[in-house]
């Protein structure tokens, strides 16, 4: 498997700070807010510096971006993306829905991501990919739906607070009333959900590229299709779709013909 090396590298790297996390949350925490009202824990903090020095004594060419404030110029052309806790908010109220992201950009396109939810299920959840090497959920292999058409597809829209307008909000909910069903557990578990063909379509509004690097990656490996509302297939436009083959057309024709031009209007 491509990769392989780095992929059990980051696989042990974000079990160990799972467990980290969870004793901080054993021990009782408290969120502070951030300048863009997003919440932050000593776990957060204290997590992402045991996985940039991890990863540095691993890969000490390697360069680093950390949601908390990791910083490390590359010397080979790589680049560590890391959350040490996506789904902070999730994490301090005791539920399960949070993960621990980690992924390998090479020259500007991600090539391995590991998903590590450790409370997900009994033995907990890891789902991981590689570029060529395909994509993982605790070693069986993964892969999307075959669904095609809305009204047999289930969509996941996370933060409908994030929707930029009332103009996009009522865009959104007329979109979204086409689908079976709309489920949303909070982000990152819809995109494994995805990429495991549990749904079928899975939307961020507003969204960093250390929320992206490791679902794009494991979506993609999986057969899914990722863009960002104006049609990139890029991590840094602050907002993300992966959907099934199948469903790529309605989606790139809604949100590249409607939203995003609203969306672009509003910036």
């Amino acid at each position: 498997m491509p990769y392989s090396q780095e992929i059990e590298t980051a696989r042990r790297i974000a079990d160990v700070s799972a467990k980290l996390a969870l004793r901080h949350q054993k021990a009782g925490i408290q969120a502070e807010y951030k300048p863009d009202d997003s919440p932050v824990t000593i776990a957060d903090k204290e997590c992402e510096k045991l996985i940039a020095k991890m990863l540095e004594e691993a890969f000490p060419e390697d360069g680093i971006l950390g949601e908390e404030g990791s910083r490390k110029e590359s010397r080979n052309g790589r680049r560590w993306i890391v959350d040490p806790i996506d789904g902070t908010r999730d994490f301090v109220r005791g539920n399960p829905l949070w993960s621990v992201l980690i992924a390998l950009e090479q020259d500007g396109e991600v090539q391995a991501g590991v998903v590590h939810l450790p409370l997900m299920g009994q033995t907990g959840s890891t789902c991981w990919a590689s570029r060529g090497g395909g994509a993982f959920r605790n070693g069986i292999r993964l892969c999307v739906s075959n669904i095609d058409k809305p009204e047999n597809a289930v969509i996941s829209l996370n933060s409908l607070n994030r929707l930029k307008s009332d103009a996009i909000r009522g865009l959104m909910t007329s979109y979204l009333s086409m689908f079976w069903a709309f489920r949303c557990l909070g982000g990152t578990p819809d995109a494994m959900m995805v990429a495991e063909g549990q749904m079928d379509a899975w939307v961020e509004p507003k969204v960093a590229p250390w929320d992206m690097a490791a679902p794009q990656v494991i979506l993609e490996e999986a057969g899914a299709v990722f863009f960002a509302f104006n049609g990139k297939r890029s991590i840094y436009e602050g907002n993300c779709v992966g959907c099934t083959p199948g469903l790529e057309a309605s989606m790139r024709e809604f949100f590249t013909r409607n939203v995003a031009l609203e969306w672009d209007r509003l910036d």
